[in-house]
């Protein structure tokens, strides 16, 4: 692999030979020389230093072995802003933007919003930026976590209040409009967790070590003591977990109980309105 990428090739060279997908060689190749996409046209005969061609084959060889280009990269778009990653925090994935696309058709004007389990914060800053009247609240178990997720608040310029809790642990007496979360929610044991990206990224993050259900359920059951009346609360889950989590909905009493399919028809994320008392 060393000797696929030498100082004085040229990036059309490289483009050609690449041992990974073209988009993906195209995505480390700007990345190392620093050039857009439509520079390494422009600049195609362009030719790699030592130092750019010694990084680039590392980085072949680390995608070859699996890492994510994300983590590669260091960086990951959501919803049409630029999020920091590293291996301390879940890469954002598109299906996560229906999550927020809801949570902003049910926030009223001037609305609280609470993000549980923010990671790299992607859902509470893209709330955030695009609905700068809401009060947003976002947090984390993980320090790590929330040192990445302040950054990307800053980095895209969105107002969102950052606090270390394990789940409700230390809100204290806040209420909120809406409630959204992207918990852990891959059963334990599941091959998905030792295969492609997922073997990157933290464990703890994407299974709750059981059912699958048990973060969610902590939702469901803690959320009514901090929603407003009247308050949504809307969670990410499983491909196959929308019945299962529609009945602990039910079961803490949320009324208008309902799931919401993502651009592959999969019933992604499912949610209820706190009843009256």
């Amino acid at each position: 692999m060393h000797s696929v990428i030498q100082a004085g090739d040229t990036i059309a060279d490289i483009m050609q030979r690449a041992p990974v997908a073209q988009l993906e060689a195209r995505i480390l190749i700007g990345h190392v020389t620093q050039l857009s996409r439509v520079q390494l046209i422009t600049h195609s005969e362009r030719q790699l230093n030592l130092a750019e061609a010694q990084q680039l084959s590392r980085l072949f060889e680390q995608r070859l072995a699996g890492e994510p280009i994300a983590y590669l990269i260091g960086e990951r778009e959501f919803y049409g802003l630029s999020f920091d990653v590293t291996p301390a925090v879940l890469i954002p994935r598109p299906d996560t933007e229906l999550l927020v696309e809801l949570a902003l058709q049910y926030l009223p004007p001037q609305g609280r919003v609470l993000d549980m389990g923010t990671g790299s914060g992607a859902i509470a800053i893209a709330i955030a930026h695009t609905r700068s009247d809401a009060s947003v609240i976002a947090l984390d178990v993980s320090e790590q976590a929330l040192v990445i997720a302040q950054g990307n608040a800053k980095k895209n310029n969105a107002q969102v209040n950052f606090l270390r809790s394990d789940w409700f642990s230390a809100l204290e007496n806040q209420h909120f409009d809406l409630i959204v979360s992207n918990p852990p929610y891959i059963v334990a044991g599941d091959t998905h967790l030792s295969e492609g990206d997922l073997r990157f990224e933290p464990v703890d993050a994407l299974t709750d070590h059981a059912n699958g259900l048990s973060a969610l359920q902590i939702i469901s059951q803690g959320a009514t003591s901090y929603l407003k009346p009247d308050g949504w609360l809307l969670m990410e889950h499983g491909y196959d977990q929308a019945a299962a989590v529609r009945q602990l909905l039910s079961e803490n009493r949320f009324e208008e109980v309902q799931s919401w399919r993502d651009l592959a028809g999969i019933e992604r994320v499912s949610g209820g309105k706190k009843s009256r008392p």
